[in-house]
């Protein structure tokens, strides 16, 4: 697949459309990062449970994946985009009986739908945006994506972070001295101020949907797959491409190590002492390194940096920022937390175009693979929050104080990342040319 079979002449108007909704679902992805602690307090949960508002958003792309490639097949690209936000609009509303109920379950719910709907919209326009041009050039198209998708993220953050997270700090000091029925009057208030927020959200998504419908986004289809030399295709299974399959794993473990350095951050900040206040403009920092990396991606790909170098050198930096995260203490702990999103930052655009490389017409499926394993993002970060949850109880056990405990707890849990970091570095070495012709 080197390039569309019928690539338009002009792709900046689509390219302006599709970022604009990787800007969308970049804004309702991100703000996560300020919903775990606020989720947290109001719902007084364990840090464990908390991420479970990851796992709600990212667990639907396992549910919804496939079955989004068939709409894509049946109604297209363009159609599947505006359903995707209208059902993100669905989610959005669930909020407003979940504040009034303040009952987790139901806000998971709402996330969960939200996720379905990202899940349609992911799956279309990722491989639409792959394919739109030459595959050597894609991954410098993902970057300018990635650019409108944590720009938006940042901004979200910033947004929800001001409206979820204000006063935080003094709610949490007077749970434990008030009445229960004071407790509750206040964690009531507290929920009810995502209502207003996730109105407005729903009706810019109904808007939204419907403007894409009629967006003058051209057609694309992916070039044939290899064939013999006697014309026939050498291909019959999507099991008959490993590199796919290593590609899938390769994207599992990356979302997971992405959720972790956007949405930990606030609240591991928050467990070293750092006032909710500062804190809460953490995720940020994440999002603009990431932001800082897909400029270099823009700038360098293809021209000055190949798919897989760039791919190679983020691999790197995430194991070296990782074992940094473990040897260093308080802000400097943070930053290396925010820097993970620079090392973060091209991963996405060069594994997509590696991974779905002469696959033909096999590529709306395997993209429905890529985009299941978003999944990671559903494991992997309540496996940081089961690990600082444990090694918490075994320091408490051990006589050190509750606050330092988590401190250090919050610190150690970031060697899940190293591993993670160790096998992107193999596929970029080796994996995506793993059962490739050698031409």
């Amino acid at each position: 697949m080197s390039s569309t079979s019928n690539q338009p002449k002009s792709t900046i108007v689509p390219i302006s459309i599709i970022a604009g909704l990787f800007f969308i679902f970049g804004f309702v992805t991100w703000i996560n990062g300020a919903l775990i602690p606020f989720m947290k307090t109001i719902n007084e949960l364990t840090e464990s449970q908390s991420y479970l508002v990851a796992s709600a958003s990212y667990i639907s792309f396992v549910f919804m994946a496939l079955p989004a490639s068939k709409v894509i097949d049946k109604i297209g690209y363009q159609k599947s985009m505006s359903l995707g936000l209208i059902i993100m609009a669905i989610g959005a509303l669930v909020f407003i009986p979940a504040a009034n109920a303040r009952t987790y379950w139901v806000f998971l719910t709402g996330i969960f739908i939200q996720g379905l709907g990202m899940t349609l919209l992911q799956t279309a326009s990722n491989p639409y945006i792959t394919i739109l041009g030459p595959i050597d050039s894609a991954a410098k198209r993902i970057s300018i994506m990635g650019i409108a998708n944590k720009v938006a993220g940042a901004l979200g953050s910033l947004i929800f972070g001001a409206i979820l997270l204000k006063g935080i700090d003094g709610i949490q000091d007077k749970m434990s001295i008030v009445s229960a029925a004071e407790k509750d009057a206040m964690l009531n208030e507290m929920a009810s101020s995502v209502v207003t927020p996730y109105i407005v959200m729903a009706v810019v998504l109904v808007i939204l949907g419907i403007l894409i419908r009629k967006a003058p986004l051209p057609h694309v289809e992916a070039e044939p797959i290899e064939e013999s030399a006697d014309g026939e295709t050498t291909k019959t299974s999507i099991f008959q491409f490993p590199h796919l399959w290593l590609g899938v794993i390769t994207l599992f473990l990356y979302v997971g190590v992405e959720v972790i350095a956007g949405d930990t951050i606030i609240a591991y900040g928050i467990s070293l002492g750092i006032p909710t206040a500062d804190a809460k403009f953490f995720t940020t920092f994440t999002l603009l390194a990431m932001v800082a990396s897909y400029a270099i991606g823009v700038l360098l790909i293809p021209k000055y940096l190949k798919q897989d170098t760039a791919l190679k050198l983020s691999a790197v930096l995430g194991v070296l920022f990782s074992i940094a995260i473990l040897f260093t203490e308080g802000f400097t702990s943070v930053i290396f937390v925010a820097l993970l999103g620079f090392a973060n930052g091209l991963v996405w655009p060069a594994v997509w175009p590696l991974t779905l490389k002469g696959l033909g017409r096999f590529t709306k499926t395997a993209s429905a693979l890529l985009i299941m394993a978003i999944a990671g993002g559903a494991i992997i970060p309540p496996l940081y929050g089961n690990l600082v949850d444990g090694k918490r109880e075994e320091l408490i056990v051990q006589g050190i104080s509750e606050a330092a405990a988590q401190a250090q707890a919050a610190t150690s849990g970031y060697w899940i990342l190293i591993p993670c970091y160790a096998f992107i570095l193999f596929y970029a070495t080796v994996g995506h040319k793993v059962g490739m012709k050698k031409k």
